[in-house]
């Protein structure tokens, strides 16, 4: 019986045999192909700053060849191409999301002029180099040339429907992205925790953006030790990797002959063994040809993307054999997109981390309207910048997280970072007025601001200025309760040079004028504006330099009361292109030298610009100054004359009892300089009409046209003018540090 059953057995197994077979064969006779699971493919994105947005092309490539990313690494740039698609955004979603990105904001080392309070923006204006340093261990330096803020609002503002998770294999991609420990010289990996810093610390670049401290570490770019990260991703054990090389290639002789082309062969130099030892690791190797682009290239995003796509396209011969059906696809579509998440939490409560309690208190107060309901990002970032803009902290960044007094409760987390460096806060200006080749005006300019002597809120402001015009000044501004109110104890000490000419315009004589005083002034303060009303008592002394005038020396006591106000909403400090910037000062003076009776005196300076097209705007400005039919001495009469006001004459070559200055231009932006650099730069022209004359009903107009070029640099504006005037009087003349 035994015999008997195993042949039974052998004969139901060569049946099963052909069966099988039998089926196999008409598959193939009918085309079908035999079922065959997938191969998971993992990709890997490198770094490469600008160059590295043609991992988008790559990405959309693969979507349309139905060729699936199971597995996701990156670094630097690629860590945030790798991050967001691993979210779940398409290619087409982050070609509109890089495309909104203000690459030359994120590189800007202080904030967006429209984001500073009142305060910061006068120091801006007076104090126009970009960099700003500290005195809080000494004088310091920031970690980079720019604070991130922007960059990290922008992270938390993608990886936001993610706050929640706790690991990285959450998202509807397994990700992980490299950075590297700054402290301890080796790669981490990061692939838990909060997924915004951990973008944030994968694109760190040493220098350009400060480090981000996480889980006990000082982070920095990916690019310094791992680049490529095929390792990360061979420990997440896909069946194929592929990896996307967009590193830029060695220079030639011909490249290295300048001091940038020797600084980034250098940085190329350093990477390369560790991206050609990652490079092994990879099954595929997909290398777009970027040509001479640089990584600081953030013009022409759609050529670049096109570049990543042609890249792909190469190696299609190879990628293809990877590609799987539409079916398959959908599936696999289907299962990813049903990870993704969208929206964010109500916020319960606001939660304020970094800073000590009285901050806290401070920031929930003015953050209370985002409880309770749907979070408005763009309000939320917008409220965070403008405590920025005060000066006192370098970044706040924000997420959903549980409350602590009660896990059940949504929390809104404000991780406010203070600056390392600062406060006290140094500003600097440096300025050169070339109107006159034979006499060159220059001066070096520093203010140290402290905050919170005394009382929070508080502010003591402290100047100097060497050079032409130097100063020694100091004011406290010491708030009154807390809607704005403030009283403003100052002390001054300044010296210059006061030119005369005679009506004929030849200059009679130069003075050395010193000038000091005290005041008090009670005022309220906006964002925009400020309001302010006091006493100053000083005395002036006035020597005469050059010259013969009538008058060799002038020394007394000086005293007014003043009420001024001032209101800025243009949109920059150095080359505004829109808004209104007005300031209106009233005296009576009751004092001076040579004073033949009291007299009262007011003046009005006032800019409108507005754009008229993509890169051009018009401005219209107005100066006006009276003493109301009543004779100032000669040191507090009004002048014109020199760059900006009437540039075809002289500095200060016109003088009276009344001035008025109109101008009517045009200013088009042509080109722009490296974000590291700087910022635009502009042709201008314009057209004045005004004069400085002694009897109010016998004005002396004069007439010029100006026209030139103008730069916004890091350390200041600069400009190269020309103007030609009544009387064919005219200049060349140029200017650095400030204009109008």
């Amino acid at each position: 019986m035994l015999t008997g059953f195993r042949s039974k057995s052998l004969l139901l197994l060569f049946a099963l045999f052909l069966v099988i077979h039998t089926e196999a064969r008409a598959q193939q006779d009918r085309g079908g192909r035999n079922p065959k699971k997938p191969l998971k493919v993992g990709l890997v994105l490198s770094g490469g700053g600008a160059r590295g947005l043609a991992h988008i092309g790559v990405l959309k490539w693969l979507e349309e060849h139905r060729v699936p990313v199971d597995y996701l690494a990156g670094t630097s740039m690629g860590g945030l191409v790798g991050g967001m698609y691993a979210m779940g955004m398409t290619p087409q979603e982050m070609t509109s999301f890089v495309k909104t990105i203000d690459w030359g904001e994120a590189f800007a080392s202080v904030p967006k002029y429209d984001d500073l309070s009142f305060r910061r923006k006068e120091d801006r204006r007076a104090y126009q180099v970009e960099l700003e340093m500290g005195a809080k261990h000494g004088v310091s330096l920031p970690s980079g040339l720019s604070s991130a803020h922007s960059i990290g609002l922008m992270m938390d503002r993608v990886t936001l429907p993610y706050s929640s998770i706790s690991s990285f294999d959450d998202l509807p991609i397994p990700f992980r992205c490299t950075a590297t420990d700054f402290l301890a010289g080796k790669t981490v990996t990061l692939k838990d925790g909060s997924l915004a810093s951990a973008l944030r610390a994968t694109m760190s670049i040493p220098g350009i953006f400060p480090p981000v401290e996480r889980d006990g570490r000082v982070l920095v770019d990916g690019y310094l030790l791992n680049n490529i990260p095929t390792d990360a991703m061979r420990e997440m054990r896909p069946d194929v990797v592929v990896a996307v090389d967009i590193g830029t290639p060695l220079g030639d002789l011909k490249a290295i002959q300048t001091f940038g082309g020797i600084l980034t062969q250098a940085n190329i130099i350093m990477t390369i063994d560790s991206d050609r030892r990652n490079l092994r690791l990879a099954d595929v190797i997909i290398a777009p040809d970027l040509g001479d682009r640089t990584t600081l290239d953030f013009s022409g995003i759609d050529e670049v993307i096109e570049l990543g796509y042609r890249g792909a396209e190469a190696k299609a011969a190879i990628l293809e054999k990877f590609s799987v059906d539409q079916s398959e696809w959908q599936q696999h579509v289907a299962g990813q997109s049903a990870r993704i998440r969208t929206g964010a939490p109500i916020p319960d409560e606001i939660m304020v981390a970094g800073v000590g309690e009285g901050a806290q208190r401070a920031i929930q107060t003015r953050l209370k309207d985002f409880v309770g309901k749907q979070l408005n990002t763009k309000e939320l970032e917008a409220a965070l910048t403008k405590f920025t803009g005060e000066g006192r902290y370098e970044s706040l960044d924000y997420r959903i997280t549980r409350s602590r007094s009660d896990p059940s409760k949504n929390a809104l987390l404000i991780l406010v970072k203070e600056k390392p460096y600062a406060p006290p806060n140094l500003n600097f200006s440096l300025t050169l007025d070339g109107s006159d080749i034979d006499d060159i005006h220059f001066s070096l300019g520093s203010r140290l601001t402290l905050y919170d002597i005394g009382k929070h809120g508080s502010e003591w402001r402290n100047d100097i200025r060497i050079g032409f015009r130097a100063l020694l000044a100091s004011e406290y501004l010491y708030p009154l309760g807390q809607k704005g109110f403030f009283t403003a104890p100052r002390a001054y000490f300044a010296r210059g040079i006061e030119n005369f000419f005679s009506s004929g315009g030849s200059r009679v004589a130069d003075y050395q004028v010193n000038r000091s005083g005290l005041g008090l002034d009670l005022g309220y303060l906006t964002r925009r504006s400020e309001l302010r009303a006091g006493y100053e008592i000083g005395r002036l002394n006035a020597d005469v330099r050059t010259g013969t005038p009538p008058v060799t020396s002038v020394s007394g006591q000086v005293s007014f009361t003043r009420m001024r106000w001032a209101f800025d909403s243009t949109d920059s400090s150095t080359i505004p292109s829109r808004g209104l910037r007005l300031a209106a000062e009233g005296r009576w003076v009751m004092d001076a030298p040579l004073m033949a009776t009291e007299f009262p005196q007011a003046e009005i300076n006032m800019m409108l610009l507005a754009p008229i097209s993509r890169r051009g705007s018009a401005f219209v400005s107005n100066l006006l100054g009276t003493t109301f039919n009543k004779d100032a001495p000669p040191e507090m009469m009004f002048t014109l004359g020199g760059p900006f006001r009437l540039g075809a004459y002289d500095f200060q070559e016109f003088r009276g009892n009344h001035y008025f200055l109109s101008s009517l231009g045009y200013r088009h932006h042509i080109s722009e300089l490296s974000p590291l650099l700087g910022g635009k730069i502009y042709a201008i022209a314009w057209f004045d009409a005004g004069g400085a004359y002694m009897d109010f009903k016998s004005p002396v107009v004069q007439y010029q046209g100006s026209a030139g070029l103008m730069m916004d640099t890091k350390l200041g504006p600069m400009a190269l003018i020309g103007a030609a005037g009544k009387g064919g009087r005219g200049k060349i003349y140029f200017s650095f540090g400030k204009f109008f």
